[in-house]
């Protein structure tokens, strides 16, 4: 079977076109097999593309390296866009099924824009206490669930213990939440590192989490108006939105995307 390498901003992926390759694989256990680095090809993740009615211009399925199957994931997408129109799966302005919704997209000269699906069911103001640390955190769902928590110095913040212990607290249960630590550097940028679910561990980058941050940043008064400039271990996103009396729509994610080989495996 062929696939594709790509990175969206630092996160990796395997990428399958079902198109012109149908194959019928168990495509979570092929996740948990060919994502883990060192012994095989690894990467965050594996984004199949397949066909789809004529609501969209294919459907775009996920799976964490650990086999789970995430509605969205936004560097995901972003890839899985140029790599549409690499294939003449589509042109430059798409939209394709994913279990969050319609996605729509751009693919640009030196990037890739996605309009992520509205965020919903943003709660402030969250106590909870982790590893004996009191915190006060804050929710929001950008395609999946993402926990935001703000600190005063990223870089010395443990973000693997306590984003593994957020991440699964009961509070969020049963699905858990993804959780990003963000420091407000300006009026219109900050800071985020990331601890994903799925992966279960900090990533390069997460595009609905900079999605996340930048609006509960926005939210809570931490930043000004769109666009809000993420900066990532793996680079930059800019998120643009629309807000009228609390409620966020209009929400863009845009960042670099490159491929990275094309290879071959023998399942």
């Amino acid at each position: 079977m062929e696939f594709t390498k790509m990175s969206g901003t630092g996160n990796d992926f395997i990428v399958i076109d079902s198109f012109h390759q149908p194959v019928d694989i168990d495509y979570a256990q092929f996740a948990r097999k060919y994502c883990t680095r060192k012994v095989s090809v690894g990467a965050d993740g594996v984004l199949v593309l397949g066909p789809c009615d004529d609501t969209a211009d294919f459907t775009y399925r996920i799976f964490n390296a650990d086999g789970t199957e995430a509605e969205m994931c936004g560097n995901g997408a972003r890839c899985a866009a140029a790599f549409a129109v690499d294939r003449s799966i589509a042109g430059a302005n798409m939209r394709f099924r994913t279990l969050a919704g319609i996605v729509e997209a751009r693919v640009n000269p030196e990037d890739v824009s996605i309009r992520v699906t509205e965020p919903h069911g943003l709660h402030k103001d969250i106590a909870i206490t982790v590893d004996g640390r009191d915190a006060v955190v804050h929710h929001v769902n950008t395609g999946v669930p993402h926990t935001i928590w703000f600190v005063d110095d990223l870089d010395r913040f443990p973000v693997d213990a306590l984003g593994r212990a957020v991440r699964t607290h009961p509070i969020f249960a049963p699905a858990g939440t993804n959780v990003d630590f963000v420091q407000a550097t300006g009026s219109g940028s900050i800071r985020v590192r990331t601890y994903e679910r799925g992966v279960e561990a900090e990533t390069l980058a997460c595009g609905t989490g900079a999605v996340a941050s930048a609006i509960v940043g926005h939210a809570a008064g931490r930043v000004g108006t769109s666009p809000v400039l993420v900066s990532m271990p793996g680079g930059n996103l800019t998120i643009d939105f629309t807000c009228m009396n609390g409620d966020y729509s209009d929400v863009w994610l845009t960042g670099e995307v490159s491929f990275v080989y094309t290879g071959t495996l023998v399942l």
